[in-house]
C-alpha cells in the first residue's frame, strides 16, 4: 500500500479499515483505509482528502497526528502515529476507570477539542473508540475531519447518510440543526459518563429512539450507577449532557479550566490528608527510664540513712 506495509487489522468503522502497518524506515503506524464503497465514489473520496489534510495541520499533544494522505490505484488512506491502547479496549479490560484518570482524560480531550475549536473545526464523532492513549497514559483525539467530510458529502449530495455515532450524538445532531463546539462536549460528557459507569446513558437497537432518548429523556445520575463517583463530577458530566447547548460549558476552554480545578483540589486534599496521617501516626518520643543499678543503690542510700537515724537516736 504506498511506502506502507499492512501487518493487521485493527479496527474498522463505517467509512474505513484501520490496520497497523510500517513505513519504509520500519516506523509502525496506523494506516486508515478507505472502504471501496466510499473510495470508489470521487466526491467521497474528494472530500475525504480535503478534510484529511485539514486535519493533518492540527498540531496538538492531544491530536492524533497525520502523518501522510495519499493515493494507491483507487484505494484511498491516510497513515497517522499508532497508539497502544484506546479508551474503548481499556473500558473493555478494566472496567469503569478512576476518578484521577477520569480527570486526566477529560481535561487532555477537552484541550484538543478547544484547540480544535478555536480553529473552526468541529470534531462530531467524540466517542470511547476515538481516544487512544500514549505509553505515558496521556489521552489523544482521532478521527478530525472524518465526519465533517461525510456532512459534506451528504450535503452535497443529498444522499442520506448518519453522521456520528447514534449512542453519543448531541440533541441538536439528531435533529440535523446547525452544530458548534457545544455539540462535541455533548458526545464527551456521553464518553465520559460510559469510562464513570461502564455505561452508556441511553441504549435502544433503534436509531430512530436513540435520537428520541437524546432529544427528550433525562439520563440517569451516574452516581446511581456508580456511587463511588464524586458529586462534583458528576455535576460536570450532567451539565455536558444538557439538552439545550446554552446549558452545557459555554466552550471547551470552560469545561477544561472546570475540570482541572477539580483536579488541582483534589490533589491539595490528598496531600492534606497525607500530612495529617503522617501527624498522627508520628511514634511518640521514646520515655527515659531509670536504670535499675541506680534504683537499687538509691534504696540501699536510704536504708542506711534510716538505719544511721536509728543508732543515732538509740544512743540518746
Amino acid at each position: 500500500m504506498g511506502p506502507y506495509t499492512v501487518e493487521r487489522l485493527i479496527g474498522q468503522g463505517g467509512f474505513a479499515w484501520v490496520f497497523a502497518a510500517r513505513n519504509d524506515t520500519t516506523q509502525p503506524v496506523a494506516l486508515k483505509i478507505l472502504r471501496p464503497r466510499y473510495s470508489g465514489d470521487k466526491q467521497f473520496e474528494s472530500r475525504f482528502r480535503n478534510e484529511s489534510n485539514v486535519a493533518s495541520e492540527l498540531r496538538h499533544p492531544n491530536i492524533v497526528q497525520i502523518l501522510d494522505v495519499g493515493q494507491d490505484g483507487d484505494i484511498t488512506y491516510f497513515a497517522m502515529d499508532l497508539y497502544p491502547d484506546s479508551l474503548a479496549s481499556r473500558l473493555q479490560r478494566d472496567g469503569p476507570l478512576p476518578e484521577a484518570d477520569l480527570l486526566r482524560t477529560a481535561a487532555e480531550v477537552g484541550g484538543a477539542l478547544a484547540f480544535a475549536h478555536e480553529r473552526g473545526i468541529i470534531h462530531r464523532d467524540i466517542k470511547v473508540d476515538n481516544i487512544l492513549y500514549r505509553a505515558d497514559g496521556g489521552a489523544v483525539v482521532t478521527d478530525f475531519g472524518i465526519a465533517r467530510a461525510v456532512s459534506g458529502y451528504a450535503s452535497a449530495t443529498g444522499v442520506n447518510m448518519m453522521i456520528g455515532t447514534p449512542h453519543y450524538v448531541s440533541p441538536e445532531q439528531a435533529q440535523g440543526r446547525p452544530l458548534d463546539g457545544r455539540s462535541d462536549l455533548y458526545a464527551l460528557g456521553v464518553t465520559l459518563y460510559k469510562a464513570a459507569t461502564g455505561e452508556l446513558p441511553f441504549r435502544s437497537t433503534d436509531w430512530f429512539e436513540l435520537a428520541r432518548m437524546h432529544v427528550e429523556d433525562t439520563p440517569e445520575a451516574p452516581r446511581a450507577r456508580r456511587p463511588e463517583i464524586s458529586r462534583r463530577f458528576e455535576r460536570i458530566i450532567l451539565k455536558c449532557l444538557a439538552k439545550h447547548p446554552d446549558d452545557r460549558y459555554a466552550s471547551a476552554a470552560e469545561f477544561v479550566n472546570e475540570v482541572r480545578d477539580m483536579g488541582n483540589k483534589a490533589k491539595k486534599t490528598e496531600q492534606f490528608g497525607a500530612i495529617v496521617i503522617s501527624e498522627k501516626t508520628q511514634p511518640p518520643p521514646p520515655v527515659r527510664r531509670t536504670p535499675v543499678w541506680m534504683l537499687l543503690a538509691g534504696a540501699v542510700i536510704v536504708v542506711a540513712l534510716v538505719a544511721a537515724a536509728v543508732v543515732v537516736l538509740a544512743k540518746r
